[in-house]
């Protein structure tokens, strides 16, 4: 949501109507995840992705239909259809697609209150999670009805009672859970399918050490759509010279580094600076915290040696074992860039639940 929200801003600003393309699910080696979007201006503007480039084109026309007759649609794309192969995708996977005006969350829904895309949009804005669980499937009256809630927001929307007392709790474990999700409910006699479309916040990686690998682990990692901070008490290290493309220089001791910026569940780590006296401190820290991903730098015996200090120190076996050390996946590469994209491939293959190994 957050990649789209400056030109949506800017065609509501100019009275254009806007539709919302959402990918609902995907099977085989589709290109974009459950959660991805685009939107489209009623002039034909597009912004954001469903596909890599392969049906964006046909949902344009889709979308354009949908603001025509102000009606949601799902759509269904995959190799067995005629329709695939036309716009491209051709490659094994298949989507769903939801397409749907976004007038209906441009109204407060009561006195003082801000309206559904506007509380999204401040939860994007302030890297808080969100969600939003619309009906994609049921009574053609309530398709693209919703319910909206934020970490600071209850659910508010368009969801009928029986339904949404249904749906409000689920609302609830999405934003904990952070995973999108597709669930069906019976109410009335009537089935209804809800997309849980989650909002998080930004990925982050916090680089401990501003040595060269990190100058190239930072220019890979925005590449990739990280915001990237890099911790280090030596100014000589960090410095916007060296690291113009980062998103914070923190000039403190490791631990206190890390607890400034804060490490939650979409944080990864990576210490790098080689030394002991920097190295420990950030573990010390990181390793505890929610972080999905702790690596650092340093040969097999390196890491023998840093584990028992850290043991020493306190830490538990189950903290200490969910350091990635020799940190980076077995690339063979000894450069230092050849290094950071081992670091950064590894990272994406822990957030994504993978090993990293041969597809």
């Amino acid at each position: 949501m957050r990649e789209i929200l400056t030109e949506v801003d800017r065609w509501l600003g100019e009275g254009k109507a806007v539709a919302l393309a959402s990918v609902i699910s995907t099977w085989g080696s589709a290109p974009r995840a459950p959660g991805s979007k685009m939107a489209v201006s009623g002039s034909g503007e597009m912004v954001g992705s469903v596909s890599a480039g392969c049906v964006e084109a046909t949902v344009v026309e889709e979308a354009l239909d949908v603001l025509r007759s102000g009606r949601p649609k799902r759509l269904h794309y995959g190799v067995s259809d005629e329709t695939a192969w036309e716009v491209g995708l051709a490659c094994g996977g298949q989507i769903d697609l939801f397409v749907e005006p976004l007038a209906p969350m441009l109204a407060p829904l009561g006195a003082g209150r801000l309206s559904p895309y506007h509380l999204l949009r401040e939860a994007a804005e302030a890297e808080m999670p969100a969600v939003r669980a619309v009906v994609i499937d049921g009574p053609p009256q309530a398709a693209g009805a919703f319910l909206v809630a934020t970490a600071q927001t209850e659910a508010v929307g368009t969801l009928p009672a029986p339904l949404g007392d249904l749906v409000r709790p689920d609302v609830v474990a999405m934003l904990a859970s952070g995973q999108p999700d597709m669930r069906t409910y019976r109410e009335g006699g009537r089935e209804y399918a809800v997309f849980f479309d989650v909002q998080q916040p930004p990925t982050r990686l916090v680089i401990v050490g501003g040595v060269h690998i990190a100058v190239e682990l930072t220019r890979l990692a925005k590449r990739m759509g990280y915001e990237v901070a890099i911790v280090d008490p030596r100014k000589a290290f960090a410095t916007r010279e060296r690291f113009p493309e980062a998103d914070r220089l923190v000039h403190e001791w490791p631990d206190a580094g890390l607890q400034t910026l804060g490490l939650t569940s979409g944080t990864a780590v990576a210490v790098l600076s080689h030394d002991p006296k920097l190295d420990d401190p950030a573990l010390l820290v990181a390793l505890p915290s929610p972080a999905f991903y702790v690596g650092a730098l340093g040969s097999r015996r390196t890491q023998d040696l840093r584990r028992r200090r850290l043991h020493e120190a306190g830490l538990s076996e189950f903290e200490i074992d969910r350091l990635h050390g020799p940190i980076g996946l077995d690339l063979g590469g000894r450069e230092p860039a050849e290094v950071a994209l081992s670091i950064l491939a590894e990272i994406v293959a822990v957030r994504a639940g993978r090993s990293g190994g041969r597809a």
